[in-house]
């Protein structure tokens, strides 16, 4: 019985003090991604109203290249449960203290 609670538990406490930090972290560079999202914005903004040109063929043709590794990644997501949940937790008390 020791042999399955001790993994669960060290992966429950590594995730869940990792998503503290990460989320301390995001909390704090929030600023960061509020720039991002205005550089993105503004590039989308003048792609809509023609003054840069996006080539959306290209840019699809991208999607198989991208797709392929986040469908590799399913079957590790699904036996790291016990992890991301803890983790998602700590990230959440973080991000709360942060």
């Amino acid at each position: 019985m020791s042999e399955v609670l001790i993994p669960i538990a060290y992966q429950l406490g590594v995730g869940g003090i990792g998503g503290f930090f990460v989320g301390y972290t995001v909390k704090k560079i929030t600023r960061i991604a509020i720039i991002i999202g205005v550089v993105v914005f503004s590039l989308v903004y003048l792609a809509y109203t023609n003054v840069i040109n996006v080539n959306y063929d290209e840019l699809i043709k991208l999607w198989p290249n991208l797709a392929d590794p986040v469908l590799g990644l399913l079957a590790p997501f699904i036996s790291a449960l016990p992890f991301l949940g803890s983790f998602f937790v700590g990230l959440m008390y973080g991000f709360k203290k942060g």
